[in-house]
């Protein structure tokens, strides 16, 4: 049978497609304000709500998507708090959100056993119910980005002037941060809470490097996270390896290829030059 002729194939890519979608664009924005490492920090921090909601018998995927924001305005309250210190409020949440985690899968027996798909991503696996809590994050943060899209703009390149010209940064900034909550967890089924800032982080450091302007740069994030999120699905279906770690990999190798393409190309510019001005 063909791979899209599986029901669970086909909600693999229509998660992988949602998430390759808001996360790359959401990435953009985290690295232009330098807070890169946030995605990974509240994916530790949603790990903590997951085992919690296992601990209470709650529901452990929205009982992580809820911690996952509250971890995210936590460290925006932090942040503001410790202005001199930006990465501190990071090292904070991430220490502590995976300290909790530890403690509370230790006093459920076999919790830990079953937390692997959390841990790595088990898309092939996302249900019925994460596939539409992924669609509603993925829709919330396109209207999100596009109805707030001039002010978010000042906002990332300077907070200061921003807020002079009438902006209401410190809204603003929370409620980044609680779009950032929801991203990270909903992305969880898809990579897994190590490689979750991978599917984040690399489309856009790919897309900053090439990118001649902001806009380019979100286009060119999104069409990497995509393609590297379809990608790594098809490859891990035919050489049966963890979706995740495919897909991460996928996109690791396209930013090396960047790199190195770009080096060469420098290489080959001063090579002309040095020729030019030997003549």
């Amino acid at each position: 049978m063909d791979m899209l002729g599986y029901e669970f194939m086909q909600r693999a890519f229509w998660a992988g497609g949602l998430i390759g979608l808001i996360g790359p664009l959401l990435g953009v924005y985290l690295m232009l304000r330098r807070q890169v490492l946030m995605a990974d920090t509240l994916s530790h921090v949603s790990l903590a709500g997951v085992a919690l909601g296992s601990v209470l018998h709650w529901n452990p995927a929205l009982s992580g998507f809820a911690v996952a924001i509250a971890g995210g305005l936590v460290i925006e309250q932090l942040r503001r708090s410790y202005r001199t210190y930006s990465e501190l409020p990071v090292a904070i949440i991430m220490t502590s959100g995976l300290a909790l985690a530890v403690v509370l899968m230790s006093l459920k027996q076999n919790l830990a056993k079953s937390f692997s798909s959390y841990l790595f991503g088990s898309i092939v696996a996302v249900s019925d119910t994460q596939l539409k809590l992924i669609a509603v994050v993925a829709a919330a943060g396109l209207l999100y980005f596009i109805i707030l899209r001039r002010p978010l703009y000042s906002l990332t390149f300077d907070e200061e002037t921003a807020s002079i010209g009438g902006v209401r940064t410190g809204l603003l900034s929370f409620s980044f941060a609680v779009l950032t909550g929801m991203t990270v967890a909903a992305a969880m089924p898809v990579v897994g809470v190590l490689l979750v800032s991978a599917l984040i982080v690399l489309p856009a450091s790919i897309a900053l490097r090439i990118a001649s302007g902001f806009t380019a740069a979100i286009l060119i994030s999104v069409g990497t996270g995509l393609t590297g999120v379809y990608a790594g699905l098809t490859a891990s279906y035919y050489i049966n390896t963890p979706p995740g770690g495919t897909i991460a990999l996928i996109l690791l190798v396209f930013l090396l290829t960047v790199m190195a393409l770009q080096k060469m190309v420098r290489r080959r510019s001063r090579r002309k030059l040095h020729h030019s001005q030997t003549i």
